[in-house]
């Protein structure tokens, strides 16, 4: 048994990770701002993760044998997690995302199309901090959501001073791992994101799926693999820095929509947007980033392929979005 502090897991596969901690015997707190409860039998400390003092009092004099942060999106807020960790953790395990590769928001180390991505394409060593951004202005994060994760991803690599900003005396001590999640899917209605079910909405009512003229493939990973790989790297393994996290196989925008297609009876029906244009839909990139699993793979962990849990995902969505049938 290890004490587990997660701090969000009040949805998707955050809160499924909790339920996975607890039902395999992990001592687990949680940590959010009330806004939702966790488990019975789960300790539930409230508190807002962007105010120090008021993260510092929740956690009292509490010690845990590793951290899992679902919800840091600014170097700001791992500023703050470094400081209120120091101490209490001997290790600290972040969720990241696919989008840290994404050559539209950052200049980074050219890919060739089909190549996927290794971690070091992008190394949180290396990535310049700056806290002075508008990282408090929702607009702002919304808009730079992927630089954000880069660089609370480096405010957590170096726990301390970084490209001239000073963390925190006596900040860190803890071993840091970041887990970069592929585009997550599956889980019906709790897929708060809708994308899936835009597909099935759209494609089972015989509407136009905008896509670019020669759509890239990406990389997706089903929501309870995602949850289970979470837990593997906070409880069975001791690996540090990034680690990407995708099921097996390269899927593009046409990919997809096929699988959804199949499962709704409908061809999907595509409209090419033009450079500069309408938006395409979710998933359709004119630009590539997919990444490689196999790092995690080579540190144990045995990934699903996307092709086999696609249709039962979609089944899901058509059943909690019963208006995707009409």
């Amino acid at each position: 048994m290890q004490r587990i502090c997660v701090i969000g897991g009040s949805r998707y596969f955050g809160k499924l990770l909790v339920e996975r901690l607890q039902a395999t015997g992990h001592q687990v707190t949680v940590i959010n701002r009330g806004s939702a409860r966790p488990p019975v039998g789960v300790e539930h400390l409230v508190a807002d993760r962007n105010d120090e003092a008021s993260l510092v009092a929740a956690l009292g004099s509490r010690t845990f044998d590793v951290v899992i942060d679902q919800v840091c999106y600014t170097p700001v807020q791992a500023a703050i997690a470094v400081r209120a960790f120091a101490g209490r953790t001997r290790r600290y395990v972040m969720t990241s995302t696919i989008e840290v590769y994404d050559p539209a928001t950052a200049a980074l180390p050219a890919v060739p199309v089909g190549t996927p991505v290794a971690e070091e394409n992008v190394d949180p060593a290396d990535w310049l901090v700056a806290m002075d951004l508008p990282w408090h202005d929702e607009a702002y994060l919304e808009a730079h959501y992927a630089e954000g994760k880069r660089q609370a991803e480096a405010v957590f690599t170096h726990a301390g001073t970084h490209a001239g900003i000073h963390v925190g005396a006596g900040a860190g001590g803890f071993a840091f791992a970041s887990v970069r999640s592929a585009h997550v899917l599956g889980g019906g209605a709790q897929d708060f994101t809708g994308r899936l079910a835009h597909y099935a909405e759209r494609i089972s009512r015989g509407e136009d799926i905008t896509v670019h003229a020669k759509p890239l493939p990406t990389v997706f990973i089903h929501y309870e693999e995602l949850a289970d790989l979470l837990l593997w790297a906070a409880t069975a393994t001791d690996f540090t820095g990034p680690l990407n996290a995708c099921s097996d196989g390269l899927l593009d925008v046409r990919d997809l929509a096929a699988i959804v297609g199949a499962q709704t009876g409908r061809e999907p029906v595509y409209q090419v947007v033009a450079v500069g244009g309408t938006a395409a839909s979710p998933f359709s990139f004119d630009r590539h980033y997919a990444m490689s699993n196999t790092r995690a793979k080579e540190l144990g962990f045995s990934f699903s392929r996307a092709v086999d849990w696609l249709p039962g995902a979609i089944a899901e969505a058509l059943t909690a979005f019963p208006a995707a049938t009409v």
